[in-house]
């Protein structure tokens, strides 16, 4: 591990020698690699999937794992649209020039050696390789054990064209011991890895966060909320949070709960039950849900569990306060939500709502770099430091300044 991440480390000095439009001359060859080499990545994932179902894996962890022909080639899209954005490197954020004469600009640099760990989805894979060396970072992986096949073979294409264009693959690549104790070794080789991104499951977060030596931004559970208010257009209510929940359950910006005005409640959770009950989602409910709807009762355990499955909690709640409350208690600071016509309401909510992305009268799954114009994201982030939300291209940057003197002393 020791060694691997040495060369990791020494490669970085390749990086910095390579301008920005050859990058993204390499990243235009990867898409066209990934397309390239569509039969293969299936074939790798036709391994994974067998094994997912031996394994009794669920039907949204397999919805995660899942490649096809639609989705390999989003994966080669989505290496173009990051091959298009505006060089992140060297930009001057900031210049000035002191009284005793000293010229000093603020630039943007790569972070260094980044060390991402994810589960489940080999897109990430590619997404995070591409950003990463966009951003002149060298990037050490490591994916879910499910999704071994698939991810081995979208780094060995990404791989050959680095060694086509005499470029070393440690640019890019997996780490040698993906056990548990691999994943132990790497967070702690703080003299050769600059920044961990950890994305998955609630216990891996708190395991990376609770034993790294190296400093870490977290891809934290989405706990994400929508409250529908009294003054809610319900027609755009009930559209909103079907498509919150339904559209595609086994994501970190899916709803998990669904909170609701007791104004209200007697008139739209029939309605909502309806719908539900169309897209098959089981649903929980307080006493109050309960009450109104049949629902099986749900617990403050069920209020703090990310599902990523089509199971929904229902809390009938007193105003956009109670709403509040209930989201400073459960939320996690992914995404959360308001349908609400009442301009006061709305703001109350977004200024209270300590939260990376916080929506008035839209869903919650619009929380993604692509959708925001980053072209992908490495995760999204529910730290408060350095980056926060969808973390694209700038979050990959740290900055340093640059002081140009004519001979000054102190």
């Amino acid at each position: 591990m020791e060694q691997f991440l040495q060369d990791a480390k020494n490669s970085s000095r390749v990086l910095a020698e390579i301008s920005g439009s050859e990058k993204n001359r390499l990243l235009r060859e990867m898409a066209d690699a990934i397309r390239t080499n569509t039969m293969n990545l299936l074939e790798a994932n036709a391994l994974d999937m067998r094994e997912a179902d031996l394994n009794n894996l669920s039907t949204a962890l397999k919805d995660r794992l899942l490649l096809d022909e639609k989705r390999v080639e989003a994966m080669a899209v989505a290496v173009e649209e990051i091959a298009a954005l505006k060089e992140p490197v060297g930009r001057i954020l900031d210049g000035w020039i002191t009284e005793n004469g000293l010229k000093i600009e603020k630039v943007t640099i790569p972070i260094g050696v980044i060390g991402i760990i994810y589960e489940s989805r080999p897109n990430v894979t590619s997404d995070t390789a591409a950003l990463c060396f966009k951003s002149s970072n060298v990037c050490v992986l490591k994916g879910g054990k499910e999704a071994e096949n698939s991810n081995r073979a979208i780094a060995k294409v990404l791989q050959g064209v680095l060694e086509r264009n005499s470029l070393p693959k440690s640019l890019i690549s997996l780490i040698p011991d993906s056990s548990r104790e691999g994943v132990a070794k790497l967070i702690k080789m703080d003299k050769y890895v600059d920044l961990i991104i950890p994305r998955g499951g609630e216990g891996l977060i708190k395991y990376v966060c609770d034993n790294a030596t190296v400093s870490v931004v977290k891809h934290d559970k989405g706990q994400c909320h929508t409250y529908i208010d009294k003054d809610a257009k319900m027609d755009d209510a009930i559209k909103i949070a079907i498509n919150a929940k339904v559209q595609r359950p086994g994501v970190c910006n899916a709803m998990e709960t669904l909170l609701v005005d007791s104004i209200v409640a007697k008139e739209v959770l029939p309605l909502l039950k309806a719908e539900f009950d169309k897209a098959h989602t089981e649903l929980k409910g307080c006493a109050n849900t309960k009450a109104i709807i049949d629902v099986a009762l749900a617990t403050d355990k069920d209020y703090d569990t990310e599902y990523l499955a089509n199971i929904l909690n229902i809390k009938v709640v007193d105003g956009v306060e109670g709403a509040i409350e209930h989201i400073v208690s459960f939320g996690s600071g992914h995404s959360e939500a308001i349908v609400t016509e009442n301009i006061k309401t709305a703001e109350l909510f977004l200024n209270a709502i300590d939260a990376a992305a916080v929506y008035v009268n839209a869903s919650t799954r619009f929380t993604d770099g692509g959708v925001f114009g980053f072209g992908a994201e490495v995760g999204i982030s529910t730290n408060k430091l350095h980056a926060r939300g969808p973390m694209g291209i700038e979050g990959l940057t740290t900055y340093k300044f640059k002081i140009y003197g004519s001979g000054q002393i102190r």
